[in-house]
């Protein structure tokens, strides 16, 4: 599938345009801020963006009011359907954010439950109890994790589930997406991924749906029947913890388990979206202790068993830190800067969609230490050894390996390998054997 061979960008629209925290109800064409990003994101070699929510919301964009319609705050729907037509031309795929767990109290819906209660139509739609909501309500409803700004939606309901379905299928028809991401994904009703997936099976060659889930077993939710991939939060916190701990061991063992070559490893030819830092997280440039690891840790991403995706921002060093809110994260933002980090992500992605063997290849090591490692990713056809060292010496690497001429597609130089070879400080290498 296109996503496996894809470096994704994401944007979180409604900070990223500058629109007003709260919806102001005033249609303003925010969202062709995008187009004008378009030279960044090629000069950084991205083929996918992931926008996070766009539909019509109370605040956030996982409040939902309309699934539908564009949220004013960002323009028109003929404005999102102009700056998906120019990513597209540009050969820039285009994946949304599905929020179908809850919408916010403005859904339209919910806003008719709100003003009729029990003898609402739609009251089925939820899950409505007795007694009276923290809003005050003369009823009780399901909140998402005890928010009840976010009302949980009856998946169980056919009514529901033809309408988010109708909803998938307009913007597909009209605006030519190309995938989903689904909002916590992990709280869904199976059988509504179920027929989500088959739904859009038949709706758009290669359509690609990929969950946020957190813990446990990502088997679960990704597997013929639902889903083609989802956030792989285990690695998300064993890179950066490994880089700060000074405990490559970490992150390598995560992926062994992930990946290695036993029988028994659990997503073997699976592809997860990768990630060191999205709107939910501190950016990565606050979380290392080491700026020198910056670089690093990109490397290992982008070498490592992923479809890798860059946070708007992030790209060039950009701070942020979760504990100063959500929107302290989710910046309006001017224009895009470069630097030596973003042209060193540009090398990165552009070596990553062009090996195979980086974005198909097997996973394991012939070298392993706190500080330093080489992996093996290998396909049919072509092998390539990602060495990493996170420390500031040189480092003699000693591996059981013959003598291998290789090429470094990061630099171009070329490299000998003869029963182990030299790490410089601070390094990531990507050593194709010729």
């Amino acid at each position: 599938m296109w996503a496996d061979e894809s470096v994704f960008y994401q944007f979180y629209p409604l900070g990223f345009c500058g629109a007003p925290q709260f919806n102001d109800g005033i249609t303003v064409n925010r969202i062709e801020k995008v187009k004008e990003w378009i030279p960044q994101l090629k000069r950084l070699g991205i083929n996918a963006v992931y926008f996070s929510p766009i539909f019509e919301s109370d605040e956030h964009g996982y409040d939902t009011r309309d699934y539908y319609k564009l949220d004013c705050r960002l323009g028109s729907n003929s404005d999102f359907a102009e700056v998906s037509k120019a990513l597209h031309e540009n050969g820039i795929r285009v994946v949304l954010d599905g929020v179908f767990n809850h919408v916010g109290r403005g859904f339209w819906a919910f806003a008719d439950v709100m003003k009729n209660g029990w003898s609402s139509r739609y009251k089925d739609w939820f899950f409505l109890r007795d007694g009276q909501s923290p809003y005050g309500d003369p009823f009780w409803y399901e909140g998402w994790e005890g928010c009840f700004n976010l009302v949980k939606l009856n998946l169980r309901n056919p009514e529901v589930t033809d309408h988010l379905l109708h909803a998938v299928e307009s913007w597909v028809r009209e605006y030519d997406i190309d995938g989903l991401r689904l909002d916590v994904a992990y709280c869904l009703d199976q059988d509504f991924l179920c027929t989500l997936r088959s739904f859009c099976n038949g709706l758009k060659q290669d359509f690609w749906l990929c969950g946020e889930m957190l813990h446990g077993d990502y088997n679960r939710l990704m597997n013929d029947r639902m889903l083609h991939s989802v956030t792989n939060y285990e690695c998300y916190k064993g890179l950066y913890s490994a880089f700060n701990s000074y405990n490559l061991f970490e992150i390598v063992h995560s992926l062994m388990r992930q990946f290695g070559p036993e029988q028994w490893t659990l997503y073997k030819g699976k592809h997860l979206l990768g990630f060191v830092d999205n709107h939910d997280v501190t950016r990565v440039a606050s979380i290392l202790q080491n700026p020198n690891h910056l670089p690093l840790i990109y490397g290992l991403l982008f070498g490592m068993p992923a479809i890798p995706c860059v946070y708007y921002g992030s790209e060039w060093g950009m701070k942020g830190e979760k504990q100063q809110g959500d929107w302290s994260l989710r910046p309006a933002l001017e224009k895009p800067e470069w630097n030596e980090l973003s042209e060193w992500i540009a090398k990165l992605a552009e070596a990553h969609k062009n090996s195979k063997a980086i974005c198909y290849g097997g996973f394991k090591h012939v070298l392993l230490t706190n500080r330093q490692c080489v992996l093996v990713r290998e396909t049919e056809g072509e092998l390539v050894l990602v060495c990493v060292n996170a420390d500031e010496h040189d480092f003699d690497a000693h591996f059981i390996w013959g003598h291998s001429d290789t090429v470094d597609l990061l630099s171009g130089k070329c490299v000998e390998i003869n029963g182990g070879m030299k790490l410089p400080g601070y390094s990531v290498q990507y050593l194709k054997v010729m």
